[in-house]
C-alpha cells in the first residue's frame, strides 16, 4: 500500500509537477501533513493548506495551469463533503431570492479600497478585451466599447446593466454613447461608491435583485453576473430579461463558462471567494435560452481572462502596502490563490468567457458580429 506522499507525488507527476523541484511551478511542502489533507479533502484541502502556509510555489498560476491542463481535478477522489453539497444542490436553491444579497456581503462588500487598488481606473471587475490593448485600462475600455457596439447603443436609449458592479459600464454608456443608463447590484458598497462616480451623468445604480426589475429597456447587458444566478434559476433569469426588454431590443450576456454542466462550484471557491456561485455550461445556457431568445452571436475570448487576472494580481501585490492595514497576511494568501488559480484555469482553457448577443424574435437582416 502506497503512502500519502507517494500518492500525491504520482498524481502531480502526471502534470509534470515535482515536490521541492527546480521549476517555477513545482511546490515546496512545509508541513508533512499536507499530503493526507489533500487526499482526504481534495481541492478544499489544497486551498486551505496553502492558506495555512503548508506549501508554497514560486508561480501559482503556472502550477494551476499544469494541474488543469492534465485534468488532475478529475483524477483525485471527491471528498464526502463535496458529494453531499452536490446532492444538496439538487434539492436546495442556493441562489434563491432570499439568498441573493449573500454574495454582495461576502465578496463585493469586503472593501472598496481593495478593488480600487486591484482593478483598472474605471473599476471594471470583468474580463478585459486585450486585442490592440497595451495595458489593463485599455483592455477594459475596449471591452466596454465592444459591448456598446454589439448592442447598437444610441443616444437616449434606456439601457440596464444587471450586476453592474461599481458602474463602469453604465458610466461609459452615459459618457460615450449618451445613453440613459441604470445598473443594479446586490452590493451596498458598490451602490455607495458607484453613485458617487455617476454624479452629473444620466446614470444611476440601485440595490436590487434582478427578479424585482419591472421597467422596459431598449438594451440590457449583464457583465459577469450570470455566474451568481444558479442552474435552478437560469430559465427564470432569461424570462425576467425578456420581460424587461423591448420587442426590438438586444440583450448581451457576458459570462464565464465551464466545460461541464455542474450543480455546485469548487468547494474552496465556494467557501472563501464566491459563495453560491456556479459556472454555466453551453448546454445549460442553451436550455435556458430555448423558447425565450434567438442567438444572434456567440463570442469566446476566454484566453483574455488569463491576462486580466494576472494584471489584477500584479496590481494587488504592487498596492498591498496601501491596504494591508485592513487585511491580514492570511487574506493576502487567499487572494493570491484565488487570482492565480483562476488565471491558470483560463490559461489551460478549462474555463471560457462568452459574450452572447440575444434578441427576442430575431433581428431583420444580418447581425453585425463585431470583434
Amino acid at each position: 500500500m502506497i503512502n500519502n506522499k507517494t500518492a500525491i507525488q504520482e498524481l502531480l507527476s502526471l502534470a509534470n509537477i515535482k515536490i521541492n523541484g527546480s521549476n517555477s511551478w513545482d511546490i515546496k511542502v512545509n508541513n508533512e501533513k499536507f499530503y493526507k489533507r489533500v487526499l482526504s479533502q481534495s481541492s478544499l484541502g489544497l486551498g486551505e493548506s496553502y492558506m495555512d502556509g503548508w506549501w508554497d510555489c514560486d508561480k501559482l498560476d503556472e502550477f494551476f495551469f499544469h494541474v488543469f491542463q492534465a485534468k488532475l481535478e478529475y483524477k483525485i477522489k471527491k471528498n464526502p463533503s463535496l458529494l453531499f453539497r452536490i446532492l444538496l444542490a439538487r434539492f436546495i436553491n442556493f441562489q434563491s431570492k432570499n439568498k441573493a444579497f449573500n454574495i454582495g456581503e461576502k465578496h463585493y462588500d469586503i472593501g472598496n479600497d481593495l478593488y480600487k487598488n486591484m482593478l483598472d481606473k474605471r473599476m471594471t471587475y470583468t474580463c478585459g478585451y486585450w486585442k490592440n490593448a497595451n495595458n489593463l485600462d485599455e483592455a477594459q475600455e475596449n471591452k466596454l466599447d465592444l459591448t456598446c457596439k454589439k448592442i447598437g447603443l444610441k443616444p437616449g436609449m434606456k439601457v440596464l446593466d444587471i450586476g453592474c458592479g461599481w458602474g463602469s459600464f453604465v458610466r461609459y454608456a452615459a459618457e460615450k454613447y449618451g445613453a440613459d443608463a441604470t445598473g443594479i447590484t446586490v452590493s451596498k458598497k458598490q451602490v455607495e461608491l458607484g453613485n458617487i462616480l455617476c454624479k452629473n451623468l444620466p446614470a444611476k445604480i440601485k440595490l436590487q435583485d434582478y427578479r424585482d426589475v419591472n421597467e422596459k429597456f431598449d438594451r440590457i447587458v449583464s457583465l459577469g453576473m450570470f455566474e451568481h444566478v444558479g442552474y435552478k434559476n437560469y430559465k427564470e433569469y432569461m424570462r425576467v430579461v425578456c420581460r424587461c426588454l423591448k420587442d426590438d431590443g438586444l440583450f448581451l450576456l457576458h459570462t464565464i463558462g465551464g466545460e461541464k454542466s455542474l450543480t455546485a462550484i469548487d468547494p474552496w471557491m465556494n467557501k472563501y471567494i464566491f459563495p453560491g456561485a456556479l459556472l454555466p455550461s453551453i448546454k445549460q445556457i442553451a436550455k435556458a435560452i430555448e423558447g425565450v431568445f434567438v442567438v444572434e452571436d456567440w463570442h469566446n475570448f476566454g484566453a483574455y481572462y488569463d491576462k486580466t487576472l494576472m494584471a489584477w494580481h500584479d496590481n494587488f501585490c504592487a498596492n498591498w502596502d496601501k491596504i494591508k492595514m485592513n487585511y491580514d497576511d492570511r487574506f493576502k494568501r487567499i487572494w493570491k490563490y484565488y487570482l492565480l488559480s483562476c488565471a491558470g484555469s483560463f490559461r489551460a482553457r478549462k474555463n471560457q468567457l462568452w459574450q452572447i448577443a440575444l434578441s427576442k424574435k430575431g433581428l431583420l437582416g444580418v447581425y453585425d458580429s463585431i470583434r
